[in-house]
């Protein structure tokens, strides 16, 4: 496994994965597969956190017990699609602070056209997930993290349910210190950008649009 990324081979999120990409699944089933798999990804990209102990008492003795350490995690989606990992990962972490970045992707130069920004202050303290479920191109997750280190994140990771090799190389290629978390590295991107064998449009999938 390369050091930039790590592939979660966990059996309950390749089952979930798998129901994901059959076409046949509705809307209903797609969202709720998308945000029960998102707390499983979440545990694995929340695995380093920096840790400290605090003094508490059990019903027993005080203890000195370990607790996460630092400001409060940023987690941050690209809209649209990133929402359904943002919505499972919440419930694990609620106090989370979360940011948005509006980037839609130009039909024919795939390039990313930036339409909404809106970060949690202070991300030079924080560690940083960004959150969308396709890696495609990597050009709309390159503009996002860049965005974030203008903005002053130094602690990034990237959380998604599909990786393209094209993808992974251009996210390598622009910020090596991004530790990219994945439940799959499918085969190759399409002509018009899409990940085969993939599992379609996840926002469209998502939001029941076409």
């Amino acid at each position: 496994m390369a050091e930039h990324l790590t592939v979660v081979l966990h059996p309950l999120v390749q089952h979930k994965l798998t129901l994901m990409r059959e076409k046949d699944t509705s809307t209903a089933s797609f969202r709720k597969l998308l945000r029960e798999i998102s707390l499983l990804l979440a545990y694995e990209v929340t695995r380093e956190l920096p840790m400290t102990t605090k003094a508490i008492e059990t019903p027993i003795e005080p203890m000195d017990a370990p607790t996460i350490d630092g400001k409060k995690l940023a987690l941050i989606s690209i809209l649209r699609a990133g929402n359904g990992l943002l919505d499972g990962i919440l419930e694990l972490i609620p106090a989370a602070r979360v940011g948005f970045v509006g980037l839609y992707r130009d039909p024919e130069t795939l390039q990313p056209v930036q339409y909404y920004c809106k970060l949690p202050d202070h991300l030079e303290e924080r560690v940083s997930i960004v959150v969308d479920p396709m890696l495609a191109t990597g050009n709309s997750s390159v503009a996002a993290i860049t965005l974030l280190k203008q903005s002053g994140a130094k602690n990034i990771r990237f959380l998604c349910l599909l990786a393209a090799p094209e993808g992974i190389a251009r996210m390598k290629e622009a910020h090596p210190d991004v530790q990219i978390v994945t439940a799959a590295v499918d085969r190759q991107l399409n002509d018009h950008g899409y990940i085969v064998p993939g599992l379609g449009d996840a926002g469209d999938r998502m939001f029941g649009t076409k």
